[in-house]
Formats: C-alpha cells, sequence, structure tokens
C-alpha cells in the first residue's frame, strides 16, 4: 500500500519527470516511488543506544546525497551500530576512510543482510548501492599515479549515487599531449573533478579547456615545499581559469558529492533543451 505525497509536485516538477519517463531516462517504478510514499512506518534502528551516533536517514531526501560516515576515530561499536541500522531500514550509505580491519569486522558481521562493499584503493565502503541508470557523466582526471587514491574516493562516491565515471590517470602537465589526447571526452562531461598535488597546476589548465565546471582536488602528494598540498590548493585557489572552484586537501568525498550534485541538475538541463 502506499499514498500520494501531502505536498504534491509543482507542474513543471511533474512535466520534466513524465519526459524524463518517456525519455527512457527514468523507470516508470522510479517516478512512480518519486510521487509516492509507504503508508507503513520504516522498520525502527537498533534499540540500543551508542554514544557519539545519531544517524542522519533524512539528508538525501533534503539533499538528493545521503550521509557518509567518516570513519577514522570511530570505534567498531559505533560502526557496528550504524552499519545495522542502514541495514534494518534498508538504507543506502557510505563509509569513507575505511580501513582494511574495519571492513573486514563489518563485512562479517552482516548476518545474510546486504553486504558491505569495499574498494581498498580508495577506502570507501558502501552498503545497498543501487542499480539505477546513470543520472550524468562525471570525468575524473589524476595529474599523477600517486593522486589516484583521492581521486577514486571522488569517483567511488559519485558513482555510489548515480553517476556515470569516467577516469584518466596520470595525465599531469609535465606530459600535456596526454591531456590533449583526450580533449574530447572532457568536452562531453557535465562536471569535471581534477586530483593533482605537487604544483597543482592541471586544474586550471583543465578550466581553460572545457565550457563545464571543473572542480579542483588538490591532494597532499609532494615533496618538501609542497607543504602536504598546501602549495597545489593555493595554487588552485589562485588560479585566473573560469570555471573553477577548489575543495579541501584530500576531500575526495566533498569534490565527489558536488560534481553528482552539479553534473545531475546540468544533464537534467541539457536534456530539457534537447527535448
Amino acid at each position: 500500500m502506499a499514498i500520494i505525497r501531502e505536498k504534491s509536485p509543482s507542474g513543471d516538477d511533474l512535466r520534466k519527470l513524465l519526459r524524463d519517463v518517456g525519455s527512457g531516462f527514468i523507470s516508470p517504478d522510479e517516478a512512480f516511488e518519486r510521487l509516492v510514499v509507504p503508508d507503513d512506518p520504516p522498520p525502527a534502528a537498533p534499540e540500543r543506544d551508542v554514544p557519539g551516533v545519531r544517524l542522519d536517514f533524512a539528508r538525501e531526501d533534503r539533499k538528493g546525497v545521503g550521509e557518509v560516515v567518516y570513519c577514522p576515530g570511530k570505534s567498531d561499536e559505533q560502526l557496528l551500530f550504524i552499519a545495522e541500522s542502514i541495514r534494518e531500514r534498508g538504507a543506502s550509505m557510505a563509509f569513507s576512510r575505511l580501513s582494511p580491519e574495519q571492513a573486514e569486522m563489518l563485512s562479517g558481521r552482516s548476518g545474510g543482510m546486504p553486504p558491505l562493499v569495499y574498494n581498498p584503493i580508495s577506502r570507501l565502503g558502501t552498503i545497498n548501492r543501487r542499480d539505477v541508470k546513470p543520472l550524468c557523466t562525471v570525468v575524473i582526471l589524476s595529474a599523477g599515479s600517486s593522486d589516484i587514491p583521492i581521486a577514486e574516493e571522488a569517483a567511488g562516491i559519485a558513482e555510489f549515487y548515480g553517476a556515470a565515471i569516467k577516469r584518466f590517470y596520470d595525465v599531469g602537465v609535465s606530459g600535456l599531449h596526454r591531456l590533449l589526447g583526450i580533449l574530447d571526452e572532457l568536452k562531453d562531461a557535465d562536471v569535471i573533478i581534477v586530483a593533482a598535488g605537487m604544483d597543482g597546476a592541471l586544474p586550471s589548465v583543465v578550466a581553460g579547456l572545457v565550457s563545464c565546471l571543473v572542480i579542483g582536488l588538490p591532494t597532499s602528494v609532494g615533496y618538501g615545499v609542497a607543504k602536504d598540498g598546501r602549495v597545489a590548493l593555493s595554487s588552485m585557489l589562485a588560479s585566473c581559469s573560469p570555471g573553477l572552484v577548489v575543495v579541501n586537501i584530500d576531500n575526495g568525498i566533498g569534490a565527489g558529492l558536488a560534481a553528482f550534485i552539479v553534473a545531475k541538475q546540468h544533464s537534467g538541463r541539457r536534456r530539457e533543451t534537447l527535448s
């Protein structure tokens, strides 16, 4: 059983939803889920109270992306409580900076519920990733191979929420022919994330070549004077290339979530223009 939402969508929103169904961008079932809510309350969270944990299950409704659990500093008890709460509700959630030991601990306690999917390169873990048609395209670049773990964190979280990801790694400014060789691919992106350490020059170059938003993702890669990413951050912030915005050092999660939100909106407007 289901009931129509108390607050009906606007006429413009409903027209857009119907166009998306007609174009095959979303399925009729997904459109139905956006228009109705279940009349049964969601399962309750585990009864025990764990100090320091208050999960925000409503965040995805507010923001379009859900809560991401930052794992360093959390106890095994807290992480297990979080994982059990997610699984009991049938919700989706991602875990960032998850150590291999923490991932093994969570995977061993799945109890027949949806398993944790873990990427040891990005240290990103996810539960209940939904199988949906990609909503937009996000291109991820890394200046060097050492930037890949942070680039993969950005790619993984954007992909988790519904972005199609194209990866081009080790294309930094020390060999610009590598970047020029993929220029056509870059121009098809809704948003581009560029992960770079050292001098942090690559995002400025990319932003000067494409029309879409470029998100600079400074990494802590580099020798002494690079100051653990502070030089890359300052370089990106001081750039004169239009359309470049910057996130914090090594903040792949922030870059990936921002890219998905912007790319989804950009992709939707592009479809409306073509329809």
